[in-house]
């Protein structure tokens, strides 16, 4: 195993070089820290999961690379790195708080949908003749505007091209054409 000192040296001089423009000593230099990085990163005890680490690792090099002119050459290239990297996990740490602080965990996430109802298309109004003889029964252009954007699932501009009707008055009859489906099913329910 080589010593510390020496693997310092070898990042200053890489990073020196990647400063002053050479992209092959960039990409040494990033292909070298990066376990280092990785190794630093799953020590902490908030991101346990291989995600997790990753998405703190991509953050430091991100950094790394946003940063990199302020780096002194005459100064050890560790220590920067590491400071980069214990602002990135505490960065980590605070969205980590965050989040975990709204989210609730569930046992079994299947459960709200372990209905066979729930994960069938087109329960959502029980009486489909109902439906069809509403539908049949609107004016012309709202049962276009319902055919075309909600039966076909067209969107505005290709129903638009379709009928030759504006988006806007394509939007109206829908909604026209919606509130009065509603109102003819709700009285057909009573």
């Amino acid at each position: 195993m080589e010593p510390e000192g020496s693997r310092d040296c070898e990042y200053r001089r890489w990073m020196a070089a990647a400063n002053a423009g050479d992209g092959e000593a960039y990409a040494q230099l990033l292909k070298a820290v990066t376990p280092v990085i990785r190794r630093v990163v799953a020590q902490r005890w908030y991101v346990r999961s291989p995600i997790g680490v990753e998405d703190v690792v991509q953050d430091v090099l991100l950094s790394v690379h946003a940063v990199r002119a302020t780096y002194d050459p005459m100064r050890p290239f560790l220590p920067w790195l590491l400071a980069i990297v214990h602002h990135r996990v505490a960065d980590a740490a605070r969205k980590h708080k965050r989040s975990t602080g709204r989210e609730v965990q569930v046992d079994e996430p299947s459960v709200t949908f372990l209905a066979a109802e729930a994960n069938t298309y087109g329960t959502g109004y029980g009486d489909v003749d109902a439906l069809q003889v509403a539908i049949r029964s609107l004016p012309a252009g709202q049962r276009n505007a319902i055919e075309l954007l909600k039966l076909q699932e067209l969107s505005l501009h290709e129903a638009s091209a379709a009928t030759g009707t504006s988006v806007g008055a394509l939007k109206v009859a829908t909604h026209r054409a919606m509130s009065t489906l509603r109102r003819m099913l709700k009285t057909n329910e009573h």
